[in-house]
């Protein structure tokens, strides 16, 4: 299932989160592992990890007694996928700004 925008924006926009997200960039963890790196308790780093796999942007493994948190990279295809319309509306604009430029230079 593609990610619902709302949910991945949702799981982005919290500074703790996208710092959890920095931190699995090195590798997968559990959550003991991610809370370790936090002063906060280990609940509230799993309401967290809840929002990040919510929004697609981790998966979740269990491994037997863990569960092992990695980062989903589809989850964030799916986020420059709908980004990619800015993109195209700012490259636009720039080439017509860089036309303007080349026509009034010597």
């Amino acid at each position: 299932m593609p990610p619902d925008p709302q949910s991945t924006f949702k799981a982005l926009a919290d500074p703790t989160r996208r710092d959890i997200l920095a931190l699995l960039g090195s590798r997968d963890m559990s959550i003991g592992d991610v809370a370790s790196h936090f002063d906060m308790t280990r609940p509230a780093v799993k309401k967290h990890l809840a929002v990040l796999a919510q929004g697609q942007l981790i998966t979740v493994t269990p491994k037997g007694r863990e569960r092992i948190n990695a980062i989903n990279p589809d989850g964030f295809r799916a986020m420059e996928s709908w980004l990619s319309t800015f993109d195209r509306f700012w490259d636009d604009r720039l080439a017509a700004l860089k036309s303007a430029v080349e026509k009034d230079a010597p």
